[in-house]
């Protein structure tokens, strides 16, 4: 198969989608695929384009993979114009350089958020004749609803919710990195077909045994119990709850924060911190991907926070904690809490619930056993339903089999054609 990706996010940046179609590159030129990614210059989540990158346009190959570079607007800042113009610049570069530059394909891989690169893809896949797959890891504009970034009925989220229409009517198939997106499209989008592309983990790259001495001493002291978060400082993370937390046990000293990572919300967590005096909580600058698995294994507990209700979101972290053998502490609701309960590998808390999260990090604290017990649990579940390559695996073997199914126009229904649907 002739394979191209569109994505903003890819290596040498960190964080899920990054992972999730890197590892998808190399699993499918691993079993002898041609693959193209087309990705903007990285600059995530610094907002600043990484050191021997820069300009308008860059090729190369890594490891059999051919990467083609494009401009874009660099952008840190969460404000709405800035956020828009680096979302729109690499839409603009990505198409016109992808329209001189990509091959013809058999699939186009579109990655979505953002969404409006949903415009490029759409364009490509009839400009290259290519079977337009639209990876869904947020549902937009409804994340963006419900953390109140736009109005529901206000003029963006409509032109918003045209453009994931057409995204999702024009796609041979859509995939959904948690059972929640994939239900939600399968509700709204009677008929399409729609394939279950969890994030996964590669549970020989993240594992308790590589629990290393450095790695601990850069979290905390001998006796001390650490939290750590590492990933995007976000809005939708909610990490002020994390500091509510901080503040309220600031006279235990046993208990620990570390915050790692970087994002549009980090100066002002710092400037919060130090307002509020806050002795127990250290924020480190984003570690080098090689380093991250041997600090997960060296945390007594990983938090895995969310602002709120945010239909779909399954945050990678929880993966790569579980296969680490850390105990987790999930702040959230729906199919993140759902997979704490139904594995066994933490516990769960309600967003906002500052008193909730005490009592879980005191709980872990005190009992050690429980604790253990966790990330037993998790390590476990996830080498048996969580291992990447076992769903890489299933993706690719799906794409060779219905290589040449012909999905219909946008009215078809499954009754009718009984197009592939995998939803497991």
């Amino acid at each position: 198969m002739k394979v191209a990706i569109l994505t903003q996010y890819y290596p040498p940046e960190m964080g899920a989608p990054q992972a999730r179609l890197s590892e998808l590159a190399k699993y499918l030129v691993g079993c002898g695929h041609e693959v193209t990614v087309l990705t903007a210059m990285p600059n995530y989540p610094s907002g600043r384009i990484y050191p021997g990158y820069g300009g308008m346009l860059r090729k190369e190959r890594l490891g059999g993979i051919r990467v083609i570079r494009t401009f874009i607007y660099p952008a840190k800042s969460a404000r709405f114009v800035p956020r828009m113009v680096n979302y729109l610049s690499f839409v603009a570069s990505s198409l016109f350089f992808g329209t001189f530059l990509l091959k013809t394909s058999d699939f186009l891989i579109v990655e979505s958020p953002p969404l409006f690169l949903g415009l490029a893809g759409l364009w490509l896949r009839w400009w290259k004749g290519s079977k337009l797959i639209f990876n869904v890891s947020d549902l937009w504009p409804e994340s963006a609803i419900e953390l109140g970034m736009v109005r529901r009925n206000g003029l963006a989220a409509r032109i918003a919710c045209w453009l994931e229409a057409q995204c999702y009517v024009h796609a041979w198939l859509i995939t959904g990195q948690s059972h929640g997106i994939v239900k939600n499209i399968s509700e709204r989008f009677c008929g399409r077909p729609v394939f279950h592309l969890s994030n996964g983990v590669d549970t020989t790259l993240f594992a308790p045994e590589y629990r290393t001495d450095a790695a601990r001493a850069l979290l905390g002291q001998a006796g001390e119990f650490v939290a750590v978060y590492a990933g995007l400082h976000g809005h939708a993370q909610g990490l002020s709850q994390i500091l509510q937390a901080a503040r309220l046990l600031s006279s235990d000293s046993r208990i620990r924060f570390v915050l790692i990572g970087d994002g549009p919300e980090k100066a002002r967590l710092k400037a919060t911190a130090d307002e509020m005096r806050l002795t127990n909580i250290r924020f480190l600058d984003p570690r080098p991907q090689s380093e991250i698995p041997a600090i997960l294994a060296g945390a007594d507990a990983i938090l895995v926070p969310l602002v709120g209700q945010i239909t779909g979101a399954v945050p990678s972290k929880i993966y790569e904690a579980m296969a680490s053998g850390r105990p987790l502490i999930v702040i959230s609701k729906g199919e993140p809490t759902g997979i704490v309960s139904k594995f066994g590998v933490g516990l769960s808390v309600e967003p906002n619930d500052t008193g909730g999260l005490v009592r879980a990090l005191l709980t872990l604290c005190k009992d050690a056993s429980l604790a253990q017990h966790f990330g037993k649990n998790g390590r476990n579940a996830a080498i048996q339903y969580f291992d990447r390559k076992v769903i890489l695996e299933r993706f690719t073997k799906f794409l060779t089999e219905y290589q040449d199914f012909a999905v219909p126009g946008p009215s078809f229904t499954f009754a009718k054609a009984e197009p592939p649907r995998v939803d497991g």
